[in-house]
């Protein structure tokens, strides 16, 4: 019987971070597409947020891990041909690198069908098909289009726009349109998939649904380095039927190995092409949303950090602030700061801020340079600082010092 391999925390820790990217280093130039894709391709996906109180989710984790970049280029890589990524649910709403397209389609498959999508949009679907029918040969023949391209023209005229949203949103999951891009920030243009995506995507052809979940949960266990099965599972939201299966066989072709972890409890996976940096050095803000923080069990395991979003949370109830964001330090999750920008005066408010037990005297000073770091690169000037939380006094010092 073969032996099963047993690591550290600490190794396991450096391990997620630099399948993670953390031990890259930032470019010695400006970044360019180069760095972005090769960012989206080791992550696997980003994930969107409409949320812009500080920045959207999708941007911050390729800052986190390159420095100031220009934003324009996640934007022109997701609505300029080529496109090297696509819209689709991944882990929610995400980017992905465009070839992953195919491994998707199993899903499509089961959105066509109403399985596996909420439970509205499947009733909607259901009850409204002919209505879904004629969005879809709108868009056929006028396409790219929007939600508010539909508009209401009195009674018998033209739609309501929820319901044009519901339609395209199940058009979309069953792959028949896909996003085209962005009107305005937020608002996606819908469009055929042949005449957004590339001809060999489309040409591609499509694996087994068995062939498409276990490549997932292959590029689940690379871009994670050390994994539960739970945590594969989440990564691109997978269904239990078939995971278990799947898991073993990709274990048994020796491209993912069981492993300990010693204080934890359970089997964890270990990829194959996971290597455990001597060291890390970290100095930087996480989205809610990145991919290394958004299963929240798995952020408490591996970095012993309590993390929930609190932004539906009435105010007087939250811990920590409306939009929170951590802070890593090393291969440590060292504090959180909840943060706002005022575009307008170009300011960013720390809300609050907050350092872990025995984040240390040098947490301050770092976390600072890493604000400032971020302010800069959303061309803010100015950062005032509130009391609230218990590093919010030296931060204060050290921003004044």
């Amino acid at each position: 019987m073969e032996m099963v391999e047993t690591i550290t925390q600490t190794q396991a820790r450096r391990i997620v971070l630099g399948a993670q990217g953390f031990t890259a280093g930032a470019p010695r130039t400006e970044p360019k597409k180069a760095h972005l894709m090769k960012v989206i391709d080791r992550l696997g996906l980003l994930q969107i947020d409409s949320v812009s109180v500080s920045v959207r989710a999708h941007y911050m984790p390729v800052f986190s891990r390159l420095g100031a970049y220009d934003q324009s280029m996640l934007d022109r890589a997701a609505a300029k041909a080529p496109r090297p990524i696509f819209e689709y649910w991944g882990h929610e709403a995400s980017y992905l690198p465009v070839e992953l397209q195919p491994l998707f389609r199993w899903r499509m498959e089961d959105a066509a069908r109403g399985v596996g999508t909420w439970k509205g949009i499947a009733r909607f679907a259901c009850e409204q098909s002919a209505f879904i029918e004629r969005i879809f040969s709108e868009i056929a023949k006028r396409g790219p289009l929007s939600p508010s391209d539909f508009e209401e023209k009195g009674q018998g005229g033209w739609w309501g726009w929820s319901d044009v949203k519901r339609a395209m949103e199940v058009l979309f999951w069953s792959g028949l349109i896909t996003s085209a891009g962005r009107k305005g920030s937020m608002e996606r243009l819908y469009d055929l998939p042949e005449r957004v995506l590339p001809a060999a995507i489309i040409a591609a052809p499509t694996p087994a649904r068995e062939d498409a979940q276990r490549a997932l949960i292959a590029r689940s266990a690379k871009s994670l380095g050390v994994a539960s099965a739970q945590d594969l599972r989440d990564y691109y939201r997978l269904p239990v039927a078939g995971f278990a299966e799947r898991l073993r066989e990709l274990v048994d072709a020796k491209e993912i190995q069981e492993i300990y972890v010693k204080g934890w409890k359970g089997i964890f996976f270990l990829h194959r092409d996971a290597s455990v940096p001597r060291r890390v050095e970290a100095n930087t803000l996480l989205s809610p949303f990145d991919p290394l923080i958004f299963y929240r069990p798995r952020t408490e395991r591996f970095f012993d950090f309590h993390y929930r979003i609190e932004i539906y949370t009435p105010a007087h109830k939250r811990e920590y602030g409306y939009y929170v964001m951590p802070f890593l330090m090393d291969d440590r999750l060292a504090a959180r700061v909840d943060l706002k920008a005022d575009r307008k005066r170009r300011v960013l408010h720390v809300l609050s801020a907050f350092a872990e037990e025995n984040a240390g005297e040098e947490c301050a000073p770092r976390l600072l340079a890493a604000l400032w770091k971020l302010a800069r690169w959303q061309g803010l000037e100015a950062m005032e600082i509130a009391d609230a939380g218990n590093l919010a006094r030296r931060l204060k010092d050290a921003n004044s010092a």
